[in-house]
């Protein structure tokens, strides 16, 4: 509750304390709902590898971190124009003698999902994974492909530009 007078404002301790859990609400939900409601479809176990997406003039790349990984612990599948990566990163260590202090990787199940855009061509799609980095190649179809178009300049029999 606030009161003036004399240009002298008071605040009443009890809606700060409200004001200040509506803040926290915020900061919680601020920090979780734009990833899921972001364009993006997110499954995720205990982790999800983080991905970058750029374009070049003829293809989508997508790059995807999945560190101490194989290939055959994911999968890469495409359907209806959405690309989807699933897979498992294990906990292998073994502990015999050894006393972890801290485990901050994380592991388990993951799934990630995105919806291509209708300009790609689905079948020329190729996947590399490096030094666990997984590179989505996704070209552009080649009617949607920018290309220059010559202009002709016709003259009349003068000779004169129209």
């Amino acid at each position: 509750m606030r009161t003036a007078s004399c240009g002298v404002v008071k605040r009443d301790p009890v809606f700060a304390d409200f004001r200040n859990i509506q803040d926290e609400f915020g900061k919680l939900f601020a920090g979780g709902l734009p990833r899921i409601f972001g364009g993006e479809e997110v499954f995720t176990g205990k982790w999800s590898p983080n991905v970058d997406i750029f374009e070049t003039d003829g293809s989508i790349v997508l790059e995807a971190d999945l560190p101490g990984m194989k290939a055959e612990d994911f999968n890469l599948s495409i359907e209806n124009y959405r690309l989807t990566l699933t897979g498992e990163r294990k906990f292998e260590k073994e502990s015999k003698g050894e006393n972890w202090h801290r485990v901050e990787r994380n592991y388990g199940t993951f799934t990630r999902t995105f919806t291509l855009p209708n300009t790609v061509n689905v079948d020329g799609v190729k996947a590399e994974f490096k030094d666990g980095v997984l590179v989505v190649t996704l070209p552009k179809r080649e009617e949607v492909k920018a290309r220059n178009i010559n202009v002709t300049i016709k003259t009349d029999t003068n000779g004169s530009a129209n």
